[in-house]
This record gives C-alpha cells, sequence and structure tokens, in this order.
C-alpha cells in the first residue's frame, strides 16, 4: 500500500504572532496539536497534522510560525513558515484586527505563488461585534472568503471545509490516448522486454494504454522492439498510432514510416498527470546547465535501483555526454513532497512518468517548482529531446515546440 500522505491536501495557516493560530487548528482538528500560550512566537517551527476535513477529504494542516517575528531568530522562523507555502494547495489566514502591513505582506505572496486562501477572523469572543466590521474590511481588500470564529468556543467553524474545497484546484484527469484514436483504429504498442521489464506482467502506463485503446474499440496490438518492422508489414493498413516505451524511440523511428504518428509512454504521461507544455519548455534548460549545477532526478515511488537504472544512470550519462558538464546528480524517490532545502540549489528537476502518482499529486510538485523557479520536465521528454525525435513525438498530442520559458 502506498504511503497516504502524497495524496493529502495541504494548507498553510499563517498570520502575526498570537493572533490564535496554533488554537484555531486545535478547534478545527478537535485535538490539542500546536502548543497554546499568550507568550507571542510560541510556535518556533511548522507544525503538521494529518486529518480527514471534510469535505476535502484528507489533508495535512501547516501551523507556522508567525511572520511578524522579530530578531535574528526570528527571522529564521519567518523563513521556514515561507518555506511551508511552497508545498501549500490552499491557505488560511489567521487574524484578530484588520489589515496591516504583515496581513497585505500574506495577501502579495498567496497572490504571486497562486494559492487560494480564506481570511479567519479568530477571537469574536473578545471582539463582538468589531469581528464582523474586520471580516466585512478583509473580503474587500483581499476579495477572498473571510470567516469569524472563536477558537476558543468552537464556533464558526461550519463552512470552513466547504469553502476549501471549492477553492482548491480539482485537477482532473485526462484522457491517457491521444482523442484522435477511435473505434476500429490500430494502435501498435511497443513494449521492450529488459531486465527494467517486471517478470510476468506488463508496468502500468502499457496497462493503462491498452485498457483505454479497448474502451474506445480500437485495435490494441503490443510488440518487441525487434519485431516493430515484421509486425507493421503484416498489418492490412498502417497502424493510427505507435506508442513505445522511451529507451527503445530511436529504433522504432527507424522502423515506421514518418506518416505514421508516434508518440512515448512517458510523454503520454507528462500530459495526463502533469503540465505537458511547463515539461517541454523545461527540457531547453539542458543547454544551460554548466559545471557543478545541481540537476535533481526525481521518482515518483521507491524501487530498487536497477544497474542500468534509467533514472539514476543512463539519463545522467546522457546528460553529462550531450552538455559536456561536470553535473551533480541528486536523487527523490517517494510520494512525499521534498523539503525546501533538499531542492532550491537545482537547476533542472527531471521527473519519472509518475505512473504511481495522481494528477493531483504530480500538479502539486509542477506548482511548488515553478513557485521555486526551478525548470522540471520529465524522463520521456529529457530522452526524445537527446536523441533529437522531441517534436515528432510531441505531435499525436497537438504540442508545438516552444523554446525557453
Amino acid at each position: 500500500m502506498l504511503p497516504t500522505s502524497g495524496f493529502r491536501k495541504y494548507i498553510s495557516i499563517v498570520g502575526r504572532r498570537n493572533v490564535g493560530k496554533s488554537s484555531f487548528m486545535n478547534a478545527l482538528t478537535g485535538q490539542e496539536i500546536s502548543i497554546v500560550s499568550d507568550v507571542p512566537g510560541t510556535t518556533t517551527d511548522p507544525v503538521y497534522k494529518s486529518m480527514e476535513l471534510s469535505p476535502v477529504g484528507p489533508v495535512t494542516l501547516i501551523d507556522t510560525p508567525g511572520l511578524d517575528d522579530v530578531g535574528e531568530i526570528g527571522e529564521k522562523r519567518i523563513k521556514k513558515a515561507l518555506k511551508a507555502f511552497y508545498k501549500s494547495d490552499a491557505g488560511i489566514l489567521v487574524v484578530d484586527d484588520f489589515p496591516g502591513e504583515y496581513e497585505k505582506r500574506i495577501n502579495e505572496i498567496f497572490k504571486e505563488l497562486e494559492i487560494p486562501f480564506i481570511v479567519v477572523v479568530n477571537k469574536a469572543d473578545i471582539l463582538g461585534e468589531k469581528a464582523q466590521t474586520v471580516a466585512q474590511e478583509y473580503e474587500k481588500a483581499f476579495g477572498v472568503k473571510t470567516f469569524v470564529v472563536s477558537a476558543l468556543n468552537k464556533e464558526g467553524f461550519e463552512n470552513i471545509g466547504k469553502t476549501l474545497n471549492e477553492i482548491i484546484p480539482s485537477d482532473e484527469e485526462l484522457p491517457f490516448i491521444p482523442e484522435f484514436v477511435d473505434a476500429g483504429d490500430i494502435v501498435v504498442l511497443v513494449v521492450p522486454i529488459d531486465l527494467g521489464a517486471p517478470k510476468g506482467r506488463l508496468i502500468m502506463p502499457q496497462v493503462h494504454a491498452i485498457r483505454e485503446i479497448l474502451d474506445r474499440e480500437a485495435v490494441a496490438v503490443v510488440a518487441k522492439e525487434r519485431e516493430l518492422r515484421y509486425t507493421i508489414e503484416k498489418l492490412s493498413e498502417p497502424p493510427r498510432l505507435v506508442i513505445t516505451d522511451s529507451q527503445a524511440v530511436m529504433k522504432v523511428v527507424s522502423d515506421i514510416p514518418e506518416d505514421v504518428p508516434l508518440t512515448t509512454f512517458s510523454i503520454l504521461e507528462a500530459n495526463y498527470r502533469g503540465d505537458i507544455r511547463y515539461f517541454v519548455e523545461s527540457v531547453y534548460k539542458i543547454e544551460e546547465l554548466q559545471d557543478g549545477d545541481t540537476v535533481i532526478i526525481m521518482e515518483g515511488c521507491t524501487h530498487r535501483p536497477l544497474t542500468e537504472d534509467i533514472g539514476r544512470v543512463k539519463i545522467p550519462r546522457w546528460l553529462v555526454n550531450h552538455t559536456g558538464a561536470n553535473l551533480n546528480f541528486k536523487v527523490w524517490a517517494g510520494v512525499d513532497l521534498p523539503e525546501y532545502e533538499e531542492v532550491a540549489d537545482a537547476k533542472l528537476v527531471i521527473h519519472c512518468g509518475g505512473c504511481v502518482n495522481t494528477r493531483i499529486q504530480m500538479m502539486r510538485r509542477v506548482r511548488m517548482f515553478k513557485r521555486l523557479g526551478i525548470p522540471m520536465t520529465n524522463y520521456g521528454i529529457v530522452i526524445s529531446y537527446m536523441h533529437g525525435v522531441l517534436e515528432r513525438a510531441l505531435a499525436p498530442l497537438g504540442i508545438e515546440i516552444n523554446r525557453g520559458i
């Protein structure tokens, strides 16, 4: 069973010191998760709490230090709080007074990072009628939904989950096979059987492709790369599409006519789960890599590396040969998001196809690296690019080349 943390929505709780962020989080979760004190700055590091929040589902709440902390240590706390923003799907700004410098700063950060958020006016038990006036001012100034609550009395929490569910990006999944494949069409799948192939079964993208082809009442023909030319010759008509494993793409290109549409499983994964246009634009950053630059190889799961592992061995070798640069490679594996410090120095992130990840998970990673200003691409796009066939492999998806992000 996969860890569930990668499937959760991340929600950052932010605001000034002592506005009641920790009290709010405790009231929302119904548990004493964060330490509550009248002393400003009690929360010194982000506190993570996983829970079910109806109707959102599984979420991870992040209670952050106050962004108005002071002194050298305060600045370090602020940096830690800001780092939590990069993985956020949504934010909750907790306040107890009218908008000031710090609230406006948080509003600007959320807008710049494209993080949807709500405002919660806490301490309604103390503010009285003023709380509603404060809420109206935030709705007017920030243009977001605002709630009035009392964390002490646990009042006003009824509709917070519903509103968060409405503003969090849904990232609905797309078709896996190009839409032009229709009933009666023949689709040839090129499936190498090598050391990387699991014994006795196909990998998930191959199974996914076959099932979707059958669902469209088209015909799936599966062949190894060595039998591809023979397979094509035996067909009574050219295939509507050929889909190949990325590592066999050069062999496949030489064996099929130029007018037969061709793509790869990994490129289909990029389109199905991620932001393929961002991935394509990012791949050209390869040409800017220099000695000492860090490239992160990111895997969506944990697996036992092979002797000639595609991500850990082959792609790094191809990159070094292509760029002539002495590059620093880091590997991040798993469904959880890396911490800021683990990726901040990267010049490029190269992700696997993500076959065990949902689109929600992959798009969270895309948004994170976009916010950090780090280009991100995937295995299949990199392989097709370095073998000179990227434009042809993208054509079935209607993706045009646009160099540079």
